[in-house]
């Protein structure tokens, strides 16, 4: 026989065996969905414009609650706005566990304040908050911290002279500024070159995993995690940002004052000598370079990329933004910086920026959860461990509270008076025992950053509204927007 036919039936005999030692057992009553096939799940109803679209024709099928074979694993859709409420809110507790994301998995490994469970994630859950409110509220609160950011931007724009950019990388640089001012206790400048490397390697990342070739992945993981592919990248990607961590932790505990702790990194390291006599402590070093890296990614993908958004938004319906910079000019003006204070007079402003938030819809199909225990949904059991998918993207486009859920349109969170208008399908940040740690920070920042540029600047594009195109260049875990040239003009 070849050996190239041998080599094959090798690889062919290997795949069964992964995945059959793979296979979950069948137990519980699970809600329905279409008969998987042995070994290889649902890959036929898979679409290739990738899960999302694939779920949302199951979906059309067998309902809002409905069960999809991810390759050899039994995962549950949550699919509209009251079936996501009725788990992640009614049912808290039970759905508060993690799944997992294949493609970062080999990295956390269930370590850190994200992908953790039980006992752990709730003892770093508690820390952070409580961390992160402090050093929020010191002597340099949030919202001082965002200004001066928004000050560097100005300035940064006012040197391009309304020449069309590309505005990935500084929006990036200021959303992750403020998150390294609470972690790290300092700030970085804009050509900073350890700085921009560590943000290259978080947008590169987080493209590759909302890409294709990750969801792929996501389906037999097992197999083809002995492969070449897209999930070595993000791994070296992520390990070569630890690595970074890690030289920033030994420096902060070689400087360590006791009595005045700096930021995170400090705090933690105080709580790990605290604790360092109990066995069973989660304050460990691994948990806190996990920690940081999930905060340090979260806090400056999620909000640049939202504000990525938003500005191609608005070059693409310019009415908007000059509403926006009227209600700029009647409650602001144009001699002082936005204040968080200035929201609740700007029922339009936040209404825009609500919508950028459901329009861009940046992490479709959320963060995967799991019951924590054997769980009665909808007359359904969850066998304890289940994974569980809240499909945010059918909250955010949900046709019974927004009127027109495939266009951009503010009005959807303003009510006849013009006031704003809250909804209870509007969870970008998810909800529950899960939702986003850093919600508040990322609303101050949308606002602050979002008035002070609009306050400046008026903006135009090299490619006319008609002709700019919002599909997302990625649309998977997250969704990530087309690059553009934008140019920012002195108002």
């Amino acid at each position: 026989m070849e050996p190239s036919v041998l080599l094959l039936l090798a690889l062919l005999v290997g795949f069964v065996l992964l995945l059959v030692r793979g296979y979950p057992k069948a137990r519980g009553h699970l809600p329905p969905g279409p008969r998987p096939l042995p070994l290889l799940g649902n890959l036929l109803q898979m679409d290739r414009g990738g899960f999302l679209n694939s779920f949302r024709r199951i979906r059309e099928k067998y309902g809002d609650v409905f069960t999809v074979h991810l390759g050899p694993r039994p995962v549950v859709m949550l699919y509209g706005t009251e079936a996501i409420r009725e788990a992640l809110v009614d049912q808290a507790e039970a759905f508060s566990g993690r799944g997992t994301i294949a493609v970062v998995e080999p990295i956390f490994r269930g370590y850190g304040v994200v992908f953790a469970n039980g006992e752990r994630w709730k003892a770093l859950r508690r820390f952070s908050l409580v961390t992160m409110r402090d050093f929020g509220m010191g002597k340099r609160s949030v919202e001082e911290r965002i200004q001066e950011e928004a000050r560097c931007l100005v300035e940064e724009f006012r040197k391009s002279q309304g020449a069309p950019l590309d505005p990935t990388f500084l929006f990036q640089c200021i959303t992750a500024n403020i998150i390294c001012s609470i972690v790290f206790g300092e700030r970085f400048d804009y050509k900073d070159h350890q700085f921009l490397r560590l943000l290259y390697l978080f947008y590169q990342s987080f493209s590759l995993i909302s890409s294709f070739s990750s969801q792929v992945f996501e389906l037999f993981s097992g197999f083809l995690k002995y492969f070449p592919g897209t999930h070595r990248q993000i791994s070296r990607n992520l390990q070569e940002i630890l690595d970074y961590i890690g030289q920033s932790v030994e420096k902060h505990r070689a400087t360590l004052d006791p009595s005045h702790p700096r930021d995170f990194i400090d705090t933690y390291l105080l709580r790990m000598e605290k604790e360092k006599s109990n066995q069973h402590t989660e304050f460990d070093h691994q948990n806190l370079v996990i920690s940081v890296l999930s905060l340090f990614f979260a806090g400056t993908e999620t909000s640049s990329t939202t504000l990525r958004y938003g500005f191609l938004l608005m070059l693409k319906y310019p009415h908007v933004a000059e509403k926006v910079q009227k209600e700029i000019d009647q409650v602001i003006g144009s001699h002082r910086l936005p204040t968080l204070e200035d929201r609740t007079k700007m029922p339009y402003t936040e209404a825009v920026i609500y919508e950028i938030q459901r329009f861009s819809d940046l992490i479709p199909i959320g963060v995967p959860h799991k019951v924590t225990k054997d769980t009665l949904f909808r007359g359904y059991l969850l066998p304890k461990n289940t994974e569980v998918y809240p499909i945010l993207s059918s909250a955010l486009h949900d046709p019974q509270y927004f009127e027109q859920p495939d266009t951009f349109n503010p009005d959807h969170f303003l009510d006849a008076n013009g006031a704003l208008k809250k909804s209870e399908a509007f969870m970008p940040f998810s909800l529950g025992k899960r939702i986003c740690l850093g919600e508040g920070i990322a609303r101050n920042e949308l606002f602050l950053f979002f008035t002070t540029i609009l306050q400046n600047f008026s903006l135009s594009s090299p490619v006319a509204p008609k002709d700019i195109d919002l599909s997302p260049k990625e649309s998977g875990f997250g969704k990530v927007p087309q690059t553009y040239q934008i140019c920012f003009l002195a108002r």
